[in-house]
């Protein structure tokens, strides 16, 4: 080929590989035109996983070029390898003469390759990936010209690369920061138990640990989460949270792990699901006890290889995400009784974080209710009301079974129905006044002893209820066999 015609090539290529910043199409370009510009059988362009030191088969040209996609092995390995290490191109004109040369894809794929020339993809002087061009239509093979023509060719793929990675990085930031619903991480009374929280989740936030949150429901759980990350080098990027207990299973691997199109019925395009969307940031997997056998196998790959396959996919898809799960149940006592993975469940648990329920931080409850006072009034645009001594106390020594989510809603009640004016105890539910409790059951109190306290939480969770147990055991964010040990524990009865 003459310097003209190598120009001209060169220009042609550069051309198509930039018409386009879809990833996939600019890499088909790339692994196309090589092919064109080096009069070769194939081409395949390898890009550089850095977390796991792998290449990855992103795009070939050729025959057998559908079966190689995807295929991932060490970056310290083949001639790509040793062209990726060292930074030169590779002209090798007999692969069966060469010690580098990894022969396990031709076996696999019952291909053979008799010559190829490899080039570095870098990118200010950063490492991208590696273009490969093999089986040369000139019966001598590749000749010094074509090495030096690929390696200008790698330059430009290099760039079209790179502009097309940051452009689908930003499109799918801007898919996970739609979901990721911004809301106030503003902590109300970070003494006492909750000093505890607060001094853990400074120590974990700046590191990438895995991270636990336990405790019962409407603890706070998905705020220390965002709180986490908001601390954390991934705060630019998504924060997106998923409830494991809200889908039913199908649903929610979908909506974990994304869908191809037509993977099931429905299935009209291909879905990018949360692990994607959050790329680079967090992902909060609530009710993380609630997962299935099938999808906790699947999240056990994720924290251990960094990888997962799209319902009805075939190709692994590398993940950079950090996570954060909770949950509300024994997790011990699931694993015990062979409903929680212990793999996955140890994998899960590396740094945990015990949340306080409200009724351990009673000393807080008075400056939570006129936080929520001022800002539910503000948000539902009426005169912010006051509250009276009687009503406070009121609040200060109901149990809260739904924490501080329950006390939100009963504080937001009272707002509407004071009209602006002063919060009394008639504003407020009966079972936290104490005004229904027709089975005569004491309120729990400040001097109220730990064994008591439990005791009439199960009690007025049951009554409240009307005695069914499993709601109770739900409301109270233990086991229906917990709450049926504890009736039998502090011999309640129904009253008839």
């Amino acid at each position: 080929m003459s310097d003209k015609d190598a120009n001209s090539e060169l220009l042609e290529a550069s051309r198509v590989i930039n018409s386009s910043l879809d990833l996939h199409e600019t890499l088909n370009s790339v692994a196309c035109q090589a092919a064109k510009v080096m009069n070769a059988e194939g081409a395949s362009v390898l890009l550089l996983e850095d977390k796991s030191n792998k290449l990855i088969f992103k795009a070939a040209h050729g025959q057998k070029a559908d079966e190689l996609i995807d295929q991932i092995f060490d970056a310290d390995l083949g001639i790509a390898g040793k062209v990726l290490r060292t930074r030169k191109p590779e002209l090798v004109n007999d692969v069966s003469q060469n010690n580098h040369f990894l022969d396990k894809f031709d076996t696999n794929l019952k291909f053979t390759t008799r010559n190829l020339i490899c080039a570095p993809m870098i990118y200010q002087a950063k490492p991208v990936g590696v273009l490969e061009v093999l089986n040369s239509a000139n019966k001598n093979g590749f000749s010094e010209a074509d090495l030096e023509l690929l390696e200008i060719f790698a330059n430009l793929a290099s760039i079209g690369t790179v502009n097309a990675q940051r452009y689908e990085g930003l499109k799918r930031q801007n898919q996970g920061l739609l979901i990721d619903k911004k809301t106030s991480t503003k902590i109300i009374g970070a003494e006492g138990p909750l000093s505890d929280v607060l001094s853990l989740v400074n120590k974990v936030a700046h590191t990438n640990a895995t991270v636990l949150l336990l405790g019962e429901t409407g603890t706070g759980k998905e705020l220390i989460a965002r709180m986490i990350h908001e601390q954390s080098p991934r705060s630019q990027f998504p924060f997106v949270a998923i409830n494991c207990a809200a889908l039913p299973e199908n649903l929610l691997e979908s909506e974990l792990f994304g869908h191809e199109k037509g993977s099931f019925t429905g299935a009209i395009e291909k879905k990018l699901g949360r692990f994607e969307l959050a790329e680079g940031g967090t992902i909060f997997l609530d009710e993380v006890g609630e997962l299935s056998a099938s999808i906790q196998v699947k999240l056990l790959r994720v924290l251990q290889e960094k990888e997962f396959i799209r319902v009805g996919g075939s190709k692994t898809i590398l993940t950079n995400v950090r996570i954060i799960a909770a949950t509300n149940r024994d997790l011990k006592q699931a694993m015990n009784e062979k409903k929680f993975r212990e793999d996955l469940y140890y994998r899960l648990n590396v740094f945990p974080i015990f949340l306080p329920p409200l009724r351990e931080r009673r000393d807080n409850i008075p400056e939570l209710v006129n936080y929520y006072i001022n800002r539910i009034a503000v948000d539902l645009k009426i005169v912010i009301p006051s509250i009276s001594r009687e009503p406070m106390n009121a609040l200060v020594n109901y149990s809260w079974p739904g924490n501080i989510r329950e006390l939100q809603n009963v504080i937001e009640r009272a707002v509407l129905l004071s009209g602006g004016g002063e919060i009394t105890n008639d504003e407020l539910p009966k079972e936290v006044t104490g005004a229904g409790n027709t089975e005569g059951t004491p309120q729990i109190s400040q001097n109220t002893t730990l064994p008591e306290q439990e005791k009439l939480l199960i009690l007025q969770a049951l009554q409240k209820n009307n005695w069914n147990q499993t709601k109770a055991a739900s409301e109270l964010g233990i086991s229906r066999d917990n709450i049926r040990y504890r009736i039998k524990k502090f011999g309640l009865k129904k009253k008839i």
